[in-house]
């Protein structure tokens, strides 16, 4: 059946496993690695063209995980004070002050997939205590584990990224190392921005961002494996 879903996960796959084959077994590597922001870009149009109800609580949230990337990426880039000492290349393309546009972008596709899918396996354990007859866990509880768990989950996910992001020439770190506060920044920051979503009325589900999350972890797990 030809549902949203459906379509934007049979183009996630085919783009990610072209650009997998692209970058690893053919000649024209350095093409598919110049074309990753239509990649990303594509996948951010797709998590918002299979948002359900979308509204102003989501289009605030998609602003404020872009700003907030942005603003933090430039104070890191140029001062190091954030992150680490680290320089954009060319390949992400358009840059302001140093940092891609499409670095915001990659915040809003991170953070956003991490949180649904936190959000949902609280659903699942809920359900699960629900079916047992237990009482739920406290609301409390339950908001600083889905902050918490979707921070770590993409602070991980980060983590996976860094090194075939630098292969490929996204961005380079000095002395070629991530420093560990790279992963406490993306902890914290991610952290605020899963905390600002739990604010805002939009709906925690989208049927395509925990496929996306998948899908994107196994193409970075794989070019890690593969790469040489």
């Amino acid at each position: 059946m030809l549902t949203k879903k459906n379509i934007s996960i049979y183009l996630a796959i085919l783009f990610h496993a072209s650009g997998l084959v692209g970058i690893l077994y053919t000649p024209h590597k350095k093409w598919f690695i110049s074309n990753t922001p239509l990649n990303l870009l594509l996948m951010a149009v797709l998590l918002i063209w299979n948002q359900q109800k979308p509204n102003k609580g989501f289009l605030y949230f998609i602003l404020i995980c872009f700003a907030t990337g942005m603003i933090t990426e430039i104070i890191g880039v140029n001062t190091g004070i954030l992150f680490g000492n680290y320089s954009y290349g060319t390949m992400m393309g358009i840059r302001w002050m140093g940092v891609p546009l499409l670095i915001g972008v990659n915040w809003f596709v991170i953070v956003f997939c991490c949180l649904v899918f936190m959000e949902k396996m609280h659903h699942w354990v809920k359900t699960k205590y629900l079916t047992e007859h237990m009482p739920p866990p406290p609301v409390t509880l339950e908001t600083l584990s889905v902050i918490v768990d979707g921070a770590i989950l993409a602070t991980a996910f980060d983590w996976l990224m860094e090194p075939i992001a630098m292969e490929l020439g996204f961005w380079q770190w000095e002395g070629q190392t991530v420093p560990a506060l790279n992963y406490a920044c993306w902890f914290l920051i991610s952290c605020a921005l899963i905390a600002a979503s739990r604010k805002l009325s939009f709906h925690k589900y989208n049927p395509f961002a925990v496929q996306l999350l998948v899908i994107q972890t196994f193409f970075f797990l794989a070019l890690r494996i593969f790469l040489k």
